[in-house]
């Protein structure tokens, strides 16, 4: 592909009018999410416009963001995507969709998007903890077979953002 990645990433605000700098956001955590109006407008005109926003819930993001996610897009409803969507399918194959990295509450790993003309504005993975695989193998002690999970559809997730 072609494409150089920095190996510190940049931290941007959603308000900000630096976001429309990065074709591709990423966010994580843990617990309670709130946007505000501006944030919200800002966040919205970005994703219209050809941005993509990764949200991989760390753990108890879910009920927070999803109440975010519905004042961002009113009109819009998070679907699941099943796993014969593209984004499972792209540099490399999940036959079940969605892996599962980290184990929280015993609940199958899913991915959820926000689309617009068949266009993933944005995707929101729960139950699955990518980025669990995607830090040093020290932080999670995770198998070396898990991480290379985490990594090949952290490749998907990018490669499906950059074609689409």
């Amino acid at each position: 592909i072609g494409t150089t990645i920095q190996n510190k990433p940049e931290t941007v605000e959603v308000g900000s009018s630096t976001i429309f700098q990065y074709p591709y956001l990423h966010m994580t955590g843990h617990g309670n999410v709130v946007f505000s109006d501006e944030e919200i407008e800002n966040l919205k005109s970005y994703l219209m416009s050809g941005g993509f926003l990764h949200i991989d819930d760390n753990y108890g993001m879910k009920p927070y963001i999803t109440r975010e996610i519905k004042k961002l897009f009113p009109n819009k409803n998070l679907e699941e995507l099943g796993a014969d969507h593209p984004i499972f399918n792209n540099s490399y194959s999940f036959a079940k969709g969605l892996p599962k990295i980290h184990e929280h509450d015993g609940q199958r790993p899913q991915a959820f998007a926000i689309l617009q003309d068949n266009r993933i504005l944005l995707l929101f993975t729960s139950e699955s903890d990518l980025g669990d695989g995607w830090e040093d193998p020290t932080v999670h002690n995770d198998a070396p077979e898990v991480r290379q999970k985490a990594l090949e559809m952290g490749a998907n997730i990018i490669t499906y953002a950059f074609k689409n």
